[in-house]
């Protein structure tokens, strides 16, 4: 996979730019007739300037999508979406209406002092992007390669026996079985937190699910 986006370019130069440059010692009035006579001038010019570096340098967005991209296509995009997620909680400068439904009860409108105005954010609309960001986050970690969150649930050692039986799963000699079980061994501790991994699983899941239903409010 290779990606390359550029930064957003904008080449629009003003004719009140190149105004305010050549009368440089006095502030200019954009109602002054002579101004926007000259501005009306000038703004051809810009166009056509706008357009040669529009041409010279374009907004490169630029993706390649190998075939071992998608063998494992979402530890792949964890190691894009995380550090992405990441910048935007640190660096971004509003946020989306959460619904209630989807944060703790402290965190809910509802929780939160009475609006002087029913146009007001309460005072825990913030609060609530901040930890469904947060989720979304920890979601895509537990997702990413290197990461192997069920190690924790488990536990013990394993000591596992081959016994022969026969159809019915009864033991018997070794050379007239036909069939093999694999029992636990009398060392055996090996245990898995069942209970434990589904919660984990759950949470996962459910930062998954915000992360889909609050796409369009990644944005700074």
């Amino acid at each position: 996979m290779k990606i390359y986006f550029s930064n957003y370019r904008n080449h629009w130069l003003s004719p009140y730019t190149i105004l305010e440059k050549v009368i440089f010692w006095r502030e200019i009035d954009y109602d002054e007739p002579m101004i926007e006579k000259w501005s009306n001038r000038l703004e051809p010019f810009c166009r056509v300037w706008q357009k040669f570096l529009d041409f010279v340098h374009p907004y490169v967005a630029y993706v390649k999508i190998d075939r071992y991209d998608t063998w494992n296509m979402d530890g792949t995009l964890t190691r894009i979406i995380v550090p992405m997620l990441k910048q935007l909680k640190t660096n971004k400068h509003g946020a989306p209406n959460v619904d209630d439904e989807d944060v703790p009860v402290e965190l809910k409108s509802t929780s939160a002092p009475a609006k002087e105005n029913e146009y007001d954010t309460d005072d825990n609309h913030f609060k609530r992007w901040d930890w469904v960001m947060d989720e979304m986050i920890w979601a895509f970690e537990q997702k990413h390669p290197d990461c192997d969150w069920t190690d924790k649930y488990y536990s013990g050692n394993h000591d596992t026996l081959i016994v022969p039986v026969d159809k019915d799963g009864n033991e018997v000699e070794k050379k007239n079985a036909k069939y093999f079980e694999m029992r636990s061994g009398p060392n055996d501790t090996f245990k898995v937190d069942r209970e434990g991994m589904d919660a984990h699983q759950t949470r996962m899941t459910n930062g998954f699910r915000l992360f889909g239903k609050y796409y369009e409010g990644l944005w700074d």
